[in-house]
């Protein structure tokens, strides 16, 4: 029972911080540096996600690897690029955590030219997932055929993954219908059955299995999608080229982070709490996936073939053109 309520409140706590985010919320900042180091810009707005992603950003702030850097970090809660992107565009926000997928799909779409410029994570086994509930009589992934499917976020991870291991099922993508049903809301409605199964991330996953029997019916970053870059940190062509030097600093930062996030699991349970309303308990047993420490256009090149094999862009992108160079 203590279980259950502990999952119950994270996912409260972890709704209310991304309505919050809707809302453009304020961050935190860190001590100022004391020197600029040549810098075209010092003080930067960082938009940030309450995930675990979002985590090498703030064991730099809390190590001092912006302030050796020369930078002054403030962040701002998103919920994804789509929706502040004014501010990216004007310069009130200078770079911010982004799935692959938006950075793709907003690319494409030529309202932006984004370029990532670090990676944070890969996807891990247990990280997201098609889950149905306990007394589903959809037992395998093939009688998910003429099913509803509930994601986050229609054209995005969720759709593109799912869809991927439909593939290996022999279904196609207009076999199922997704729909969208914010992450807080899922486990009613898959209790309810006004849909059939849900495509979840942790700690969702969790709290599906604990608190309604739930069975995870697909790993969905497993088999074809194993491995698949998540997410990274990314910001405008003209933001990168206009501020050559504070870009590859907050590259030099962000990548000993990453170092860190990739070889310390205790750094990222101490962290993941101080921003995500995920309790301490929770983030020291969720599943998370692979911290990245470079960036691969091969790699990142998968991503945009899975989109551009299930119609999602309306180009075949080149991966490489969407990442900037590494520091100096």
């Amino acid at each position: 029972m203590g279980n259950k309520r502990v999952i119950r409140n994270s996912l409260i706590g972890l709704a209310t911080a991304l309505t919050l985010a809707a809302c453009g919320t304020s961050g935190t900042e860190a001590e100022k540096p004391a020197a600029s180091n040549g810098l075209e810009k010092t003080e930067l707005t960082i938009g940030v996600v309450p995930v675990p992603s979002s985590a090498p950003l703030f064991i730099a702030q809390e190590r001092g690897f912006f302030k050796e850097e020369g930078l002054t970090i403030k962040t701002e809660t998103i919920q994804a690029p789509q929706a502040v992107m004014p501010k990216i565009l004007n310069g009130q926000i200078d770079a911010f955590l982004t799935s692959y997928v938006s950075l793709i799909t907003i690319s494409d779409s030529g309202a932006a030219k984004l370029k990532m410029l670090a990676e944070s994570q890969q996807g891990a086994p247990g990280v997201n997932g098609v889950v149905v509930v306990k007394d589903s009589p959809i037992r395998e992934p093939k009688q998910l055929k003429g099913k509803t499917i509930a994601v986050n976020v229609v054209k995005a991870l969720g759709e593109v993954t799912v869809s991927a291991q439909l593939k290996v099922h022999g279904l196609a993508p207009s076999d199922v219908k997704f729909v969208p049903v914010p992450f807080a809301d899922q486990l009613a409605q898959l209790k309810a059955g006004t849909v059939d199964a849900a495509w979840l991330t942790e700690p969702y996953i969790s709290a599906a299995q604990k608190d309604l029997g739930a069975t995870l019916l697909i790993d969905t970053l497993s088999g074809p999608t194993e491995g698949l870059p998540l997410d990274g940190w990314a910001s405008t062509d003209d933001w990168i080229a206009k501020h050559p030097k504070t870009a590859a600093a907050f590259q030099r930062a962000i990548g000993k982070a990453q170092q860190i996030a990739a070889s310390d699991r205790q750094a990222l349970n101490k962290v993941i709490p101080t921003f995500t309303q995920i309790p301490a308990d929770v983030a020291a047993t969720m599943a998370m996936g692979t911290f990245s420490t470079s960036l691969n256009p091969t790699r990142v090149q998968r991503v945009a073939d899975l989109l551009s094999e299930f119609a999602i862009t309306k180009n075949k992108v080149d991966a490489a053109s969407l990442l900037a160079a590494a520091p100096q």
